[in-house]
Parts: C-alpha cells; sequence; structure tokens
C-alpha cells in the first residue's frame, strides 16, 4: 500500500534578488535537497515568541 503525502494548505511566493536565489540553487545543489525541503526547515527553526 503507497502512503500518500500530505500536501501544504497554503501556496507562497517569494520575491529573491539573484545572489539570494543563487544561493539557495547552490546550497540545494550541493546538498541534494529541494528548494522546497530547505525552506521549511529554515521555517521551522524560527523562534517563535
Amino acid at each position: 500500500m503507497k502512503v500518500q503525502k500530505k500536501w501544504a494548505v497554503k501556496r507562497i511566493t517569494i520575491n529573491l534578488t539573484s545572489g539570494e536565489a543563487l544561493k539557495i540553487e547552490k546550497y540545494c545543489s550541493r546538498t541534494g535537497r529541494p528548494i522546497t525541503d530547505v525552506i521549511r526547515e529554515l521555517i521551522r527553526s524560527l523562534p517563535i515568541t
């Protein structure tokens, strides 16, 4: 039986400078991780006050 992945509730579009886009693309290329996973991890690491 195949487990279905739960999809996000909300889609967000962000505007990046060319430098920011290049930085995340290089990071993802070097680590082999998708941009979405990296961004989600960064959001989860934000302190909640």
